[in-house]
């Protein structure tokens, strides 16, 4: 039975709401409440947000999640849904194909993201799209979806590309966005997890960091990647003290191991 466009509404909402709730809320309990003063000497800035900026995030991605719910909506339950290239059984094209298509969505999602991060970094455009993200100079993982609403458009649109160009099934589409939701937190929790010398690992130095993307909050210049650093290294874009503010971090963590 099809399903009323009510129905469909609801199912994108409820979705987008979880998979934000579900992902920024554990992260923020663990790192900026229950071990707040335990894992101090891990934050990245050393302070914490003050709660009017996490009230703010908070109330800008929920907004955000609106946007993320009418794009949804357009590209599933309008006339453009002829045109997604969406398919019903796994089977039809095997688990291989599943995963590939998730990698694929990962990497047109970063790509885009790049290049719009950059454009939205204009000096004629910034303060009209990006500036409200910027106020979180200091991120925590409320930020991820903490965008102004013509930001929060744009973001939602990689959809289009996403579903018009690659097959998928819907379980490989969820996938893909729960994965975003969670690196996204990550980007902005304020902490790094990744180990000692990941930033010159030779997979690692082209994966983006909690660090890096820190970096970018706080400076407003360079490091405009997601999920890895492949554009920002190729286009000398990533910023020069990107490495030695993650050594800074290692020496923080290994001198506080070594004290305990």
């Amino acid at each position: 039975m099809e399903r009323s466009v009510f129905d469909i509404i609801k199912i994108i909402f409820t979705f987008n709401l979880i998979r934000y709730f579900l992902v920024a809320t554990p992260a923020f309990f663990i790192f900026y409440v229950f071990f707040r003063k335990k894992w101090a000497f891990k934050k990245i800035q050393g302070f914490f947000p003050k709660n009017k900026d996490i009230f703010r995030e908070i109330g800008y991605s929920l907004i955000t999640i609106c946007i993320f719910v009418g794009v949804g909506f357009i590209a599933f339950a309008t006339p453009l849904r002829q045109y997604n290239l969406s398919y019903g059984n796994i089977s039809d094209f095997g688990w291989a194909y599943w995963i590939f298509s998730v990698f694929l969505m990962i990497l047109l999602h970063d790509t885009y993201f790049y290049w719009i991060h950059r454009f939205m970094h204009h000096p004629k455009i910034f303060k009209y799209l990006h500036l409200v993200h910027h106020k979180s100079t200091n991120p925590s993982p409320w930020a991820s979806y903490a965008f102004h609403p013509l930001e929060g458009i744009i973001e939602a649109s990689v959809i289009f590309p996403i579903v018009f160009l690659i097959p998928f099934h819907r379980t490989a589409l969820m996938s893909f966005l729960f994965f975003m939701m969670v690196y996204n937190v990550y980007g902005h929790l304020g902490y790094e997890l990744f180990p000692k010398g990941f930033n010159k690992h030779p997979i690692g130095k082209w994966i983006n960091t909690s660090i890096n993307h820190n970096q970018h909050h706080k400076h407003f210049n360079g490091n405009y990647g997601l999920y890895f650093l492949f554009w920002d290294r190729w286009l000398n874009t990533i910023r020069d003290d990107y490495d030695s503010s993650y050594e800074l971090m290692d020496q923080k963590r290994n001198s506080k191991i070594k004290a305990d």
